[in-house]
Order: C-alpha cells, then sequence, then structure tokens
C-alpha cells in the first residue's frame, strides 16, 4: 500500500462493494481500456469482473494498482469524487460563507443552495454537513427562521458532537426563541448541556455561548433569577478559562439581567467592560449587536442619556449592515433608535420606525413586536390618544402572553392599569392590576439582545 490516507483505507473496508464496482467500470470505459489490461499481471480478468459486478471487494493494496492503471486517483473510486471537483466545491462553500459573514445572506443562500443540488454532496458527508449549517445561517440572516430551524434540528440530531453540533445547537436554541418558541429553546439548550458535559467539553468557549443563550431564554420566559445565576456560573467558567472573549459574552448577559432587576447603573459599566474586550477581537458581529445593548442601557440609567444613546445605536446599526447580523437585531436596533429619538421628543420619526418594527417582525419575533407595541402605546398616550394607546397595550399582551413571557405581559398589564385609571375606567384598571399580579413579578420590558452567537 503506497501511502493511503488512513480514512480513504477505512472507507475500502466499509464502501458497498457494488458501488465501488461501478465506477470502476465507468472508470475503465472512460479510460478505453480492457479489463485484461486492468487485471496486468497481478490478478486474473475474471477477478476484475467479479470486482466490477460487486462479489469482490480489493484490499486497499490491490485497489491502489487499479487506480494507477486507470489513471484515476483512488480517492475518487472511493468518493465517487475527484480530489480537483471536492476542491472546487469546498471553494464555492468558502465564498457563500465570506458571503454570510459580510453581510450578504441572500447571496451567501443563493450560493449555498446551488451547493447542497449538486449530486456531488451525496457522497461527501462533512462538506453536506458544513453547507447544511451555513445554510441554516443564511435562512436565519435572511428571516426565514422556520426553515432554518428544519435545517438545524436535522444537523442536531447528528452523532458527531463537535465544536460546529455547539454552535449549530446554540443556534437552534436562539432560532426557537426568536420565534416566540421559549420552551423548546430551554429545552432543546439543556439537553445539548448534559451531552456536552458527558463529553467533557464544557471548557469549550462554545460551550459557553450555549449556556448564555439558554439564560438569554429562561429571562425572556420570566425567571430572572434562574438566568442570572446561569450568567453566573459562565463568567466563573469563563474566567478560570482565562478567555476574554467568553468573559465578556458572559459580562454582556450579566448586564442584561442587571437591567432586568432594575439596576441599569450597575449594568452600564458592565457592558461598556464588555465591548472594549470585544472591540479587540475580530467578531464584528457580536461588538454591532453589543454597542446596541449599550445604547440600550444608556436609556436605562436616571437620568436617561438619549442623545449619546442614539449616537451609539446609529454607529451599532452602520456596523449590523456589514455583517450577519439577522432581522431580530436589525429590528432591535430600529426599535431602541425609536425609544432614544421618542425621549428627544422626535415623536414622529419615533413612531414611524416603531411602527414599522412592529409591521416586521410580527410573524417572525413576537418579543420584538411587543416591545414595539408598548412603546407605540406610549408615544400615543403622550400624543393624548388613549384609544390607540390601549389597542397597542392589548396587542402587546397578546403576543406576549402567546409566547409565555409572562413577566414582560405583566409590566404591560400594570402600565395597561395605569393608563385605565387615567382614562376614568377604574373597572378596566381594577381588572388590568389583576391580571399582573397574576403573572411573575413585574420587570422592564428589556432591550433583549444577549450574547449568544
Amino acid at each position: 500500500m503506497a501511502g493511503m490516507r488512513d480514512d480513504l483505507v477505512q472507507l475500502s473496508r466499509t464502501l458497498d462493494p457494488a458501488v465501488l464496482g461501478e465506477r470502476l467500470r465507468a472508470a475503465r470505459l472512460r479510460a478505453g481500456i480492457t479489463q485484461a489490461q486492468v487485471a496486468g499481471d497481478t490478478m486474473s480478468v475474471g477477478y476484475v469482473s467479479r470486482i466490477e459486478s460487486g462479489q469482490r471487494r480489493p484490499d486497499p493494496d490491490l485497489l491502489e494498482r487499479m487506480a494507477e492503471r486507470l489513471g484515476v486517483e483512488v480517492e475518487e473510486l472511493l468518493v465517487g469524487v475527484s480530489p480537483d471537483r471536492i476542491a472546487g466545491l469546498r471553494v464555492q462553500l468558502d465564498h457563500a460563507e465570506l458571503a454570510l459573514r459580510t453581510g450578504a445572506a441572500p447571496d451567501a443562500l443563493e450560493s449555498v443552495v446551488g451547493l447542497l443540488a449538486d449530486p456531488a454532496l451525496a457522497s461527501l458527508d462533512q462538506l453536506r454537513r458544513d453547507a447544511s449549517y451555513v445554510h441554516a445561517g443564511a435562512l436565519e440572516v435572511t428571516g426565514d427562521l422556520q426553515a432554518a430551524i428544519l435545517v438545524l434540528e436535522d444537523l442536531a440530531e447528528g452523532p458527531a458532537a463537535d465544536l460546529a453540533w455547539i454552535d449549530g445547537v446554540t443556534a437552534l436554541s436562539r432560532c426557537y426563541r426568536e420565534s416566540g418558541e421559549l420552551g423548546r429553546a430551554i429545552e432543546v439548550g439543556n439537553q445539548a448541556a448534559r451531552r456536552i458535559g458527558e463529553l467533557g467539553l464544557e471548557g469549550l468557549d462554545a460551550s459557553i455561548r450555549l449556556s448564555l443563550t439558554v439564560a438569554a431564554a429562561y429571562s425572556e420566559q420570566g425567571d430572572v433569577e434562574f438566568a442570572a445565576r446561569l450568567c453566573r456560573r459562565a463568567v466563573d467558567r469563563a474566567e478560570a478559562m482565562a478567555s476574554p472573549v467568553a468573559t465578556a459574552m458572559a459580562y454582556w448577559n450579566s448586564s442584561i439581567i442587571e437591567t432586568l432587576r432594575g439596576n441599569a447603573a450597575g449594568a452600564l459599566p458592565m457592558t461598556r467592560q464588555a465591548l472594549a474586550v470585544l472591540e479587540r477581537s475580530e467578531d464584528a458581529r457580536n461588538v454591532a449587536r453589543l454597542r446596541s445593548q449599550l445604547g440600550i442601557h444608556l436609556m436605562r440609567v436616571d437620568p436617561p442619556e438619549a442623545a449619546e444613546a442614539l449616537t451609539v445605536l446609529l454607529r451599532a446599526a452602520d456596523e449590523l449592515a456589514l455583517t450577519d447580523a439577522g432581522p431580530a437585531d436589525l429590528a432591535d436596533n430600529r426599535l431602541a433608535q425609536a425609544r432614544a429619538r421618542f425621549l428627544l421628543g422626535d415623536v414622529d420619526t419615533a413612531r414611524e420606525q416603531a411602527t414599522e418594527t412592529a409591521a416586521s417582525t410580527r410573524g417572525t419575533a413576537p418579543l420584538v413586536a411587543a416591545e414595539s407595541s408598548v412603546l407605540l402605546g406610549q408615544i400615543a398616550i403622550h400624543a393624548g390618544a388613549p384609544g390607540p394607546a390601549l389597542a397597542h397595550f392589548h396587542e402587546a399582551v397578546l403576543l406576549l402572553s402567546g409566547v409565555g413571557a409572562d413577566r414582560a405581559a405583566a409590566q404591560v398589564w400594570f402600565e395597561l392599569g395605569g393608563l385605565l385609571e387615567g382614562a376614568g375606567d377604574p373597572g378596566g384598571a381594577l381588572d388590568a392590576y389583576r391580571r399582573a399580579a397574576a403573572a411573575t413579578g413585574l420587570v422592564r420590558s428589556p432591550g433583549r439582545r444577549t450574547a449568544d452567537l
């Protein structure tokens, strides 16, 4: 055996002999040579015939000699695709991945869909798996969360539990959360965490990102204290690993939890610290997302620093446009801009941006749509229009209740109670307050982008 790679040796022993025989026969016919010429002085013509008909499996050494006489690479006989062809397919995938990372998601989607349709990928398991992850990412970024979930669910069922798999289940949990399936987001994340623990992979940055993604789903569902404990554990693990990026991610999520607890002043320095670390990395997407979060925190402090927040948010919007940020990231930034403009007195622009965000996310990202409706209700109150305000608040409650975000719904019910009381409807106000009390506590409507990848 003249240096056949170990993976090819293994494949030569497991590949269906009928498949291998057909490829040998096709290669011989393309070469225009006879079975006798293939046999030479190493085997009989009858043995070559039995190999081609799938009745015999040549050993690796003999297969190499046959490949040499046929003028093909042994890899082409075993895989069904020439090395040059495989290299070309890999280049196509690299181009799709680059397009996704640089904000050209539609181009990436078109390219990877064409790649996955290539019959050659049927025998290239690893390349097909890599392309499927890019496919899922492009679907998520272009806003087709349900299609992305279908691809990621299939990938999550795969036997491999490597770095790509961990990133894939993290994306799956994130897509579930963005689409309002909070229970599924938590379930799939916890299942993956158990498998990671069994394999001893907790020390990877990717594993910390997964735990932070699950924490985000818990916080959206209203279990803020448990989410805080998950973030605290993630911080401890990241610091023990001496991983600056993982530590920044953990502090990012912890800052969001502090905001949910009403400690915006404490969250702000944590956000700035995390951003300073991430800015030294090559993670342009999360730098932009965290900058958006900084803008949101600037509006949560007392008094709100709306002018600085708007400047930060506009810069983040420019950065997001150049990355693979998804529609939810862009919508969060746009909604935060609307909040800043409302605080600065630019009510018309705030209303326009909030209305656009609510319309674009109602069917795909209900949590963002609910926050948009709340802001529209607040704008209507400011404009002295209690009727439209009531409608906006009710829309927010329906969206939040529909995805199990009970604490956020409770806050909206509480605000609605105050509106009804001020409008002279004590009965309606009492009902709203009771509904708020029935939920699991009160929190502010959060700026939600978390440090999951």
